[in-house]
Protein backbone atom coordinates (compact mmCIF):
# COMPACT_ATOMS: atom_id res chain seq x y z
CA UNK A 1 0.00 0.00 0.00
CA UNK A 2 1.13 3.52 -0.60
CA UNK A 3 2.13 5.83 2.19
CA UNK A 4 -0.79 8.22 1.48
CA UNK A 5 -3.48 5.57 1.90
CA UNK A 6 -1.91 4.35 5.17
CA UNK A 7 -1.86 7.88 6.64
CA UNK A 8 -5.03 9.70 5.60
CA UNK A 9 -4.31 12.62 7.95
CA UNK A 10 -0.99 13.47 6.31
CA UNK A 11 -1.05 16.32 3.73
CA UNK A 12 -0.95 15.21 0.10
CA UNK A 13 1.56 17.94 -0.86
CA UNK A 14 3.66 18.41 2.22
CA UNK A 15 6.47 20.02 0.21
CA UNK A 16 4.28 23.03 -0.75
CA UNK A 17 3.36 25.87 1.55
CA UNK A 18 -0.21 26.99 2.16
CA UNK A 19 0.50 30.15 0.16
CA UNK A 20 1.73 28.12 -2.83
CA UNK A 21 -1.29 25.85 -2.68
CA UNK A 22 -3.63 28.85 -2.44
CA UNK A 23 -1.90 30.51 -5.39
CA UNK A 24 -2.28 27.34 -7.45
CA UNK A 25 -5.94 27.06 -6.47
CA UNK A 26 -6.58 30.71 -7.38
CA UNK A 27 -4.86 30.27 -10.74
CA UNK A 28 -6.85 27.12 -11.53
CA UNK A 29 -10.14 28.77 -10.53
CA UNK A 30 -9.34 31.80 -12.70
CA UNK A 31 -8.57 29.56 -15.67
CA UNK A 32 -11.75 27.62 -15.06
CA UNK A 33 -13.88 30.75 -14.93
CA UNK A 34 -12.32 32.09 -18.13
CA UNK A 35 -13.09 28.82 -19.89
CA UNK A 36 -16.67 28.87 -18.60
CA UNK A 37 -17.18 32.41 -19.88
CA UNK A 38 -15.75 31.47 -23.28
CA UNK A 39 -18.01 28.41 -23.46
CA UNK A 40 -21.03 30.54 -22.57
CA UNK A 41 -20.12 33.02 -25.32
CA UNK A 42 -19.81 30.28 -27.94
CA UNK A 43 -23.07 28.64 -26.92
CA UNK A 44 -24.87 31.98 -26.82
CA UNK A 45 -23.75 32.77 -30.37
CA UNK A 46 -24.99 29.39 -31.59
CA UNK A 47 -28.35 29.71 -29.86
CA UNK A 48 -28.80 33.29 -31.07
CA UNK A 49 -28.20 32.06 -34.60
CA UNK A 50 -30.93 29.46 -34.20
CA UNK A 51 -33.26 32.02 -32.65
CA UNK A 52 -32.57 34.46 -35.47
CA UNK A 53 -33.46 31.83 -38.06
CA UNK A 54 -36.76 31.09 -36.32
CA UNK A 55 -37.58 34.77 -35.92
CA UNK A 56 -36.63 35.49 -39.52
CA UNK A 57 -38.88 32.66 -40.70
CA UNK A 58 -41.76 34.05 -38.66
CA UNK A 59 -41.14 37.58 -39.94
CA UNK A 60 -40.88 36.47 -43.55
CA UNK A 61 -44.02 34.40 -43.13
CA UNK A 62 -45.79 37.45 -41.75
CA UNK A 63 -44.76 39.73 -44.61
CA UNK A 64 -45.48 37.12 -47.27
CA UNK A 65 -48.75 36.26 -45.59
CA UNK A 66 -49.80 39.89 -45.53
CA UNK A 67 -49.01 40.45 -49.21
CA UNK A 68 -50.58 37.20 -50.23
CA UNK A 69 -53.59 37.81 -48.05
CA UNK A 70 -54.20 41.21 -49.56
CA UNK A 71 -53.80 40.36 -53.23
CA UNK A 72 -55.24 36.87 -53.28
CA UNK A 73 -58.11 37.83 -51.01
CA UNK A 74 -59.34 40.49 -53.35
CA UNK A 75 -58.96 38.25 -56.39
CA UNK A 76 -60.69 35.27 -54.79
CA UNK A 77 -63.42 37.36 -53.21
CA UNK A 78 -64.16 38.96 -56.56
CA UNK A 79 -64.34 35.52 -58.15
CA UNK A 80 -66.68 34.21 -55.42
CA UNK A 81 -68.74 37.38 -55.70
CA UNK A 82 -69.97 36.13 -59.05
CA UNK A 83 -71.67 33.15 -57.37
CA UNK A 84 -72.82 34.54 -53.97
CA UNK A 85 -73.24 37.57 -51.73
CA UNK A 86 -70.20 39.87 -51.80
CA UNK A 87 -69.84 39.99 -47.99
CA UNK A 88 -70.00 36.20 -47.71
CA UNK A 89 -67.37 35.85 -50.42
CA UNK A 90 -64.98 38.13 -48.52
CA UNK A 91 -65.69 36.28 -45.23
CA UNK A 92 -64.85 32.90 -46.78
CA UNK A 93 -61.57 34.24 -48.13
CA UNK A 94 -60.68 35.72 -44.74
CA UNK A 95 -61.21 32.36 -43.01
CA UNK A 96 -58.98 30.58 -45.52
CA UNK A 97 -56.12 33.04 -44.96
CA UNK A 98 -56.55 32.85 -41.20
CA UNK A 99 -55.85 29.12 -41.41
CA UNK A 100 -52.75 29.73 -43.54
CA UNK A 101 -51.43 32.38 -41.13
CA UNK A 102 -51.98 30.05 -38.15
CA UNK A 103 -50.01 27.28 -39.85
CA UNK A 104 -47.10 29.64 -40.56
CA UNK A 105 -47.12 30.90 -36.97
CA UNK A 106 -47.06 27.36 -35.54
CA UNK A 107 -44.10 26.52 -37.79
CA UNK A 108 -42.11 29.52 -36.54
CA UNK A 109 -43.04 28.87 -32.92
CA UNK A 110 -41.89 25.25 -33.20
CA UNK A 111 -38.52 26.43 -34.52
CA UNK A 112 -38.14 28.77 -31.56
CA UNK A 113 -38.98 25.95 -29.14
CA UNK A 114 -35.94 24.04 -30.42
CA UNK A 115 -33.61 26.66 -28.96
CA UNK A 116 -31.85 25.28 -25.89
CA UNK A 117 -30.42 27.69 -23.32
CA UNK A 118 -26.67 27.00 -23.02
CA UNK A 119 -26.72 23.22 -22.41
CA UNK A 120 -22.94 22.75 -22.41
CA UNK A 121 -22.40 25.63 -20.00
CA UNK A 122 -25.00 24.23 -17.60
CA UNK A 123 -23.39 20.79 -17.73
CA UNK A 124 -19.92 22.23 -17.26
CA UNK A 125 -21.01 24.37 -14.31
CA UNK A 126 -22.50 21.30 -12.63
CA UNK A 127 -19.17 19.51 -13.09
CA UNK A 128 -17.35 22.51 -11.62
CA UNK A 129 -19.69 22.52 -8.66
CA UNK A 130 -18.93 18.85 -8.00
CA UNK A 131 -15.21 19.52 -8.41
CA UNK A 132 -15.37 22.35 -5.87
CA UNK A 133 -17.27 20.13 -3.40
CA UNK A 134 -14.64 17.41 -3.76
CA UNK A 135 -11.89 19.98 -3.34
CA UNK A 136 -13.24 21.04 0.06
CA UNK A 137 -13.41 17.50 1.37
Amino acid sequence: MSEVSERPTEPKRADQSLGELFKELTTELGDLLRREVELAKVETREELGRSALGAAAMGAAGVAGLLLLTLASFALAELLDQAMNRALAFAIVAVVWAIVAAALFVNGRNRLKQVRPLPETKRSLEEDKEWAKNLRS
